[in-house]
């Protein structure tokens, strides 16, 4: 028959570290108008977060104004580019440091807009509030990719090296996952003697969360083994024998074989048969035949 191996873990859903983003402003102010006033709110990139007043950009945009207007008919540019830079590393918005030469008016708010589509994970202001700079603000988490980390022990090593294939179920789903990578945590739990395992997934619909309990199936590369299925195959005295048919009717012959679970109806016979070789199916049969009384296994 020709398959593979499957081994089933366990884990959790996680946040992609790579799609969580901070909004934490590089200078200090005072909010106006909150848009994103709720825990867990779901944001469009581009999307306006907050409006706010801030001293420092409100004077920096007023250079800026100065700059254009002082530099207008010079070939000496350097000045407005200066001023230019410093809204830039300010993070004001390109569209608003246009509007500043375009209106030939500098407003004394600024707003903040998502850098990414997300949820809001973290919320530290509300209407009102005061924020100095590098404060966080929002955390937003974008959950078009997630993680699964699941645990596996150390001698499931080997196994994973021949793993080609993962397959992740959620009980709020019956859509099955396929993991598109993998990566294993070079670091052992020392008192479980677990390694953390993660792999991603496409989650474009969002129907995956962080925390969710997870199901992996890992499946090896398909081959071709030898198989019988375990009703042809009895246990004695810690070894395994198949009973092939004799060369007269109702003769019986006990062999030893060598013998790993493909699964719980299935053995693969890795040695003592080969290919062809007829056996009886039911060896529970044979605990009464002649074969047993006569001690031939």
């Amino acid at each position: 028959v020709t398959t593979n191996h499957s081994k089933k873990s366990y884990g959790y859903v996680t946040a992609d570290d790579a799609k969580v983003f901070d909004i934490s402003p590089r200078f200090g102010g005072y909010v106006t108008k909150l848009y994103a006033n709720k825990i867990y709110k779901h944001v469009k990139r581009g999307e306006a977060l907050v409006t706010l007043y801030s001293p420092e950009v409100y004077k920096a945009k007023e250079d800026y104004l100065n700059s254009f207007k002082y530099t207008q008919g010079s070939k000496n540019r350097g000045m407005l580019k200066s001023a230019k830079l410093k809204l830039e590393l300010l993070g004001v918005s390109a569209g608003e440091i246009k509007q500043v030469i375009r209106k030939k008016k500098v407003s004394k708010n600024t707003t903040i807009y998502a850098t990414t589509s997300g949820y809001i994970f973290t919320k530290n202001i509300t209407n009102g509030s005061a924020f100095n700079a590098k404060t966080k603000l929002f955390e937003i988490v974008n959950l078009d990719e997630v993680w699964v980390e699941a645990k596996v022990f150390e001698e499931d090593l080997e196994w994973l090296n021949e793993t080609k294939s993962f397959e992740v179920t959620v009980k709020s789903s019956a859509q099955t996952y396929k993991a598109t990578s993998s990566l294993l945590y070079p670091n052992l739990n020392p008192k479980k003697a677990t390694l953390s395992l993660r792999l991603r997934l496409q989650n474009a619909e969002n129907k995956l969360f962080p925390g969710m309990y997870a199901s992996i199936i890992s499946k090896d590369r398909a081959k071709e083994y030898l198989t019988l299925p375990q009703s042809a195959i009895i246990r004695k005295n810690r070894k395994f024998y198949a009973f092939m048919l004799g060369e007269y009717e109702g003769e019986y012959e006990p062999r030893e074989v060598f013998v790993k679970p493909l699964n719980n109806e299935i053995y693969i016979i890795k040695s003592g048969l080969n290919a062809g070789d007829e056996v009886v199916n039911n060896a529970l049969f044979m605990m009464d035949s002649d074969a047993q009384i006569n001690g031939l296994y």
